[in-house]
């Protein structure tokens, strides 16, 4: 552990959690049920006691839902933001279950510092959209050599079919249109949501660096799902398609 040692007694980090769950809800308003879906795959492929790697798991969102659905499950949640994986820490302080890795998943050796060789299950969300195509590809391959023979991976994210823009067009401006209306009644923003980490005194300071890492935003692709299972079967899984999808989003899942 890292910050989080000296500040869980002073942190109530589980109202971080509720308030990151809450900001990523304004622009995710299906984002429990793509949760309870990818989880139904990972029992029914895996079991309900699997060894999952929780990519980019920033709070940890998957794998709260993960233990809490299957206690008998363990998590390796990898990341880089420092302020994510502060309020990640602080919430699992006490939890063997799960251990945190922090790591650029840009780097090629980034994999080296997992604690195991293979994983039944790896698991991400609304995380590698900031990556452009090839470095994903790259990625997808690294991942492919982590999953055992049998496991899965499963990427939920926003990813554009560019052959239906009028459909496009149309569904970003009624979803943006619901996301104005939530935000006069009071929803919090990804930049109003980090404003406030900014001025948390245990925050502050790992939200600074966090913003030295990233900058503003990422800057990355949105690939259509028909790409993301083209590209993972390339890389080395046998199997892979959508099992879920909302106007704006998908799960695609991939087979080892």
């Amino acid at each position: 552990m890292t910050d989080a040692d000296t500040t869980t007694a002073t942190t109530d980090w589980h109202a971080w959690q509720e308030s990151w769950d809450r900001q990523q809800e304004w622009y995710m308003p299906d984002r429990e049920e793509r949760f309870r879906v990818m989880l139904d795959m990972v029992e029914a492929l895996v079991g309900t006691a699997p060894r999952v790697l929780d990519l980019a798991c920033g709070t940890g969102s998957i794998t709260a839902r993960l233990l809490a659905r299957f206690p008998d499950a363990t998590s390796t949640g990898v990341d880089l933001d420092p302020a994510l994986l502060a309020i990640a820490e602080g919430t699992f302080a006490d939890d063997e279950r799960v251990t945190f890795v922090t790591a650029d998943l840009k780097d090629p050796d980034w994999a080296a510092k997992l604690p195991h060789d293979s994983y039944d299950a790896v698991l991400t969300a609304t995380a590698l959209h900031w990556l452009h195509r090839e470095p994903l590809a790259d990625l997808y391959g690294r991942i492919a050599g982590l999953v055992r023979d049998g496991g899965v991976f499963m990427n939920a994210d926003h990813m554009i079919d560019e052959s239906t823009p009028r459909i496009n067009a149309a569904e970003r401006a009624r979803r943006h249109d619901r996301m104005d209306q939530a935000r006069r009644d009071g929803a919090l923003d990804w930049a109003e949501w980090w404003r406030l980490a900014a001025q948390d005194p245990v925050l502050a300071e790992p939200t600074a660096r966090r913003f030295a890492i990233y900058g503003d935003h990422a800057d990355g692709d949105a690939p259509s799902p028909a790409w993301h299972a083209r590209v993972l079967r390339e890389k080395g899984f046998t199997e892979a398609r959508p099992v879920w999808c909302s106007p704006s989003d998908t799960l695609l899942l991939a087979l080892k």
